[in-house]
């Protein structure tokens, strides 16, 4: 008696199916599904048994797993599981458990939603040696809910160099080791197999009710007729060739009339194939897989079959490929995304050849280190390079600088540019901020020269919605011009800090700083309101994100090292980031990413940077004015500066950390900002003027985070004005 008539007269109790199918055995002993004739008491005595329980660990897995399981799923009732080939009994979850558990690591990769779709999936794999590997990795990532199996061949020892079964498998249908393999990862699931291969008499009841069918015949007549028939029944069919990663993707479910096999072998039937010699077959062949095509080592490979190769080759390595790409095709079938028909490619010898350095085709990763100091900036010349030198230090959202700024004879002209501007600077209240901030910084470089003057604020003309102009006289305003070198050592502090109380006498100053100038200034400094405003702030910027136009602005502000445009937008070794963070932020600048977390309503942790920074302060600081045209905010502008000022004088970090709200004033605002978001921005507005005091009529222009940290290593570049040269602010 060989070993196969062994194995089966110590299983004859046991149906066919029982093969390759793991038997459920409940807690009471009753066989369910199929009946091993033994109970689990039998089974555990059985000392040819081997016995696994496992399940406390799994439990304990289960219950640790985020977001929390629900509690139907961990109250599920345990099974164990017997398999026959193993002689082995495990102990696992239920169902429901054991798929939330196993899967668990798939996401995001695959989301909770995708996986549940993918599982209603029915898919048929035609022929098990390249086809193993690909029923299993559909098995192994839950891509389906149902998969059938046929071949009609057995295992052999030269399979082995590329199929994964093992010398335990030598004689059995390929079938069975596939569907084994794959019960032993995952019992729960259907599996079918057919030992007839694709021939006339099977092929319609085989591909009866699939989704989609996976083709890896060796047979040129079996390709064809597994196509016909799935074309008559308008089914997607796979094909994956282990040379150069060549994947054939035929939508018969899409083009029902489509040729088989891209036309490529012209109208040949199936029954006309099986006619032919093998020699005769060889030009079908060679059309499909496009000779011209094929690797090197291949092409020369077929040439020697016969001769010096008993049969054409294939290696391991290609076989696992073509299961990974047939996998994504699968997926993006089975959820709806863009496949076509078609031939592809995926080369991974030609990728290793164009292998590069990334010491040497990129950039470094920027570290506060690695920076070069850059070169001094010029000093102006003269009391008007003066005056605009010291306007165009001024703070912008993003370091835009959104101003066309002109000093001559004593007359300052400042005007709102407007192609400097982005979605979050609603009808242009941001850019009044700004040329407010910069009108305040040449007040102040006037004074310091003996200058005085009043800015008067006008809607502009048609070329710019905002303007204004002072003309400097022969004056003092002592208390202006000792803020000159203040003015000119401001800077953004976008460095962590702590959250060291401020003094009321500190706090008193900046609320008076805001008051000279016309505005009103509001300070969070209760640990739980800086907490509650945290949560708002943060949730804007994961909006911020989430929002296509406000992400690729957002990121095309960031300059590294080496991109163009040094003189504006923010240098990434400003923000406060060590390289890991920075390495982060290089991946969350990817627009795919942000459209990736948008469709599964997460990214959550794209606000923790913020919620972190201002939880770590010591204030928060609203800048507000009564009034909501242009002009009210430019006032709001001149009174930002002159706060930030004063709070640097304190020895405070200051830095603006204001939400993508903030010069929204209705829904059709917001709606401009964020269409998908536009309800969550309006319900963090109203929660956060409310937690800030804010009056009906008044437009808050700026929010500042306030904390006492160490000077910033590299301060933000200017734009060069008119007859001046670029300065850092």
């Amino acid at each position: 008696m060989n070993r196969r008539d062994d194995e089966n007269s110590d299983l004859s109790d046991i149906n066919d199916s029982d093969q390759y199918r793991a038997i459920f055995v409940d807690t009471e002993g009753a066989a369910t599904a199929s009946s091993t004739g033994h109970s689990l008491d039998q089974l555990r005595g059985d000392p040819r048994i081997t016995v696994i329980d496992e399940c406390r660990q799994q439990q304990a897995a289960l219950r640790g797993l985020v977001p929390a399981v629900e509690p139907e799923i961990l109250e599920e009732p345990t099974r164990w599981a017997y398999y026959p080939w193993r002689r082995c009994v495990v102990h696992i979850l239920g169902p429901r458990a054991f798929n939330r558990l196993r899967l668990d690591r798939n996401r995001n990769l695959v989301s909770a939603d995708e996986q549940r779709r993918l599982a209603g999936l029915r898919i048929g794999v035609i022929g098990l040696s390249v086809g193993h590997a690909i029923a299993y990795n559909l098995a192994t990532e839950g891509l389906c809910g149902e998969i059938r199996l046929t071949d009609f061949d057995e295992l052999e020892l030269a399979n082995l160099n590329r199929v994964p079964g093992t010398v335990f498998d030598l004689g059995l249908n390929k079938a069975v080791v596939a569907a084994r393999r794959i019960a032993e990862i995952d019992p729960y699931l259907l599996v079918r197999i057919d030992r007839n291969g694709a021939t006339p008499e099977s092929i319609d009841q085989f591909l009866d009710d699939l989704d989609i069918v996976v083709e890896e015949c060796d047979s040129l007549d079996a390709k064809v007729l597994v196509r016909e028939a799935a074309r008559a029944r308008q089914l997607p069919v796979l094909m994956t060739t282990g040379d150069r990663g060549l994947l054939d993707v035929e939508r018969f479910d899409l083009e029902p009339t489509r040729s088989i096999l891209h036309g490529l072998i012209g109208d040949i039937a199936a029954e006309d194939l099986a006619g032919l010699s093998s020699k005769d077959k060889v030009p079908h062949v060679l059309r499909i897989l496009d000779a011209s095509q094929l690797s090197a080592r291949m092409a020369a490979s077929l040439v020697e079959v016969g001769k010096t190769l008993t049969t054409w080759p294939q290696l391991a390595e290609e076989v696992v490929l073509g299961a990974t790409i047939v996998a994504n095709a699968v997926r993006r079938i089975g959820l709806g995304e863009p496949m076509p028909s078609g031939r592809i490619r995926v080369d991974v010898a030609d990728a290793l050849d164009r292998i590069g350095d990334p010491l040497v085709e990129q950039s470094a990763p920027a570290t506060i280190d690695s920076i070069a100091e850059l070169t001094a900036p010029a000093e102006p010349a003269g009391v008007d390079e003066i005056i605009a030198a010291a306007a165009i230090r001024a703070p912008s959202g993003g370091n835009v600088q959104p101003w066309h700024i002109e000093s001559h004879d004593n007359r300052l002209t400042l005007r709102v540019a407007t192609q400097y501007t982005s979605a979050m600077d609603v009808g242009y209240r941001g850019s009044a901020v700004a040329l407010g901030a910069a009108a305040f910084n040449a007040q102040v470089a006037a004074a310091a020269h003996g200058l005085t003057g009043e800015v008067h604020w006008s809607r502009g003309d048609e070329g710019t919605p905002l303007c204004g102009s002072a003309e400097f006289t022969p004056g003092s305003a002592p208390a202006l011009a000792e803020l000159y070198r203040p003015m000119l050592a401001r800077e953004t502090n976008r460095l962590r800090g702590n959250s060291e109380p401020i003094p009321a006498a500190v706090l008193d100053s900046l609320r008076t700083a805001a008051r000279d100038q016309g505005a009103r200034l509001t300070i969070l400094h209760d640990p739980a309101e800086i907490e509650t405003a945290a949560g708002i702030l943060a949730e804007t910027d994961r909006i911020r994100y989430l929002t296509p136009t406000l992400h690729r602005e957002m990121m095309s502000e960031l300059r590294w090292p080496g991109d163009p445009e040094p003189d504006c937008g923010l240098d990434v070794t400003t923000l406060g980031l060590d390289p890991t963070d920075l390495v982060v932020l290089d991946i969350l600048r990817r627009p795919e990413v942000m459209a990736k977390l948008s469709d599964w309503n997460a990214g959550a942790a794209l606000g923790d940077d913020t919620y972190e920074r201002v939880t770590s302060s010591s204030a928060l600081a609203v800048v507000s004015v009564r009034g909501r045209r242009l002009t009210d905010y430019a006032l709001a502008g001149s009174a930002v500066e002159a706060v930030w000022v004063a709070a640097q004088q304190h020895g405070l970090a200051v830095q603006p950390v204001s939400p993508v709200f903030l010069y929204a004033h209705d829904d059709d605002d917001r709606r401009e900002l964020s269409d998908g978001h536009a309800d969550a921005l309006r319900d963090l507005q109203y929660a956060f003027r409310r937690l800030t005091t804010a009056e009906r009529d008044e437009a808050q222009a700026l929010v500042l985070r306030l904390s006492y940290a160490p000077s910033p290593s590299v301060r933000s570049r200017r734009r060069a004005q008119p007859g001046l040269a670029p300065q850092y602010g």
